[in-house]
């Protein structure tokens, strides 16, 4: 008797079967991550715009640290989102603008 044919044959229906799995468990997979990034771009749609400015308060919130650009990395959760007319009046009070990002170059105004 001769087994090697049928064993290989069991063989390779345990190894389609076991494909079958894995190309399931991956394009299940695929689907999350297609999922995660349609999230994304609807999360990135209704995201508002970034401000043009940064008012950065101090701790007791009344007197204002720092101006920054809307894109600065640096200023403090105490920001708050300000206009170009807001940004230039704080220029004017003497308010310190942010060396990292340059408001006052932004907004045209160079000491």
């Amino acid at each position: 008797m001769n087994d090697t044919g049928s064993s290989r044959l069991a063989l390779l229906r345990f190894l389609e079967r076991v494909q079958e799995r894995d190309l399931s468990r991956t394009r299940g997979w695929i689907a999350d991550g297609e999922r995660r990034q349609a999230g994304r771009r609807v999360g990135a749609a209704r995201r508002p715009p970034a401000p043009a400015f940064l008012i950065e308060r101090g701790l007791d919130r009344r007197n204002i640290v720092a101006l920054h650009t809307g894109e600065c990395w640096d200023p403090a959760k105490r920001a708050k989102p300000a206009i170009r007319e807001q940004a230039v009046e704080a220029l004017r009070q003497q308010v310190p603008a942010c060396t990292k990002c340059g408001p006052n170059t932004a907004l045209g105004i160079v000491d």
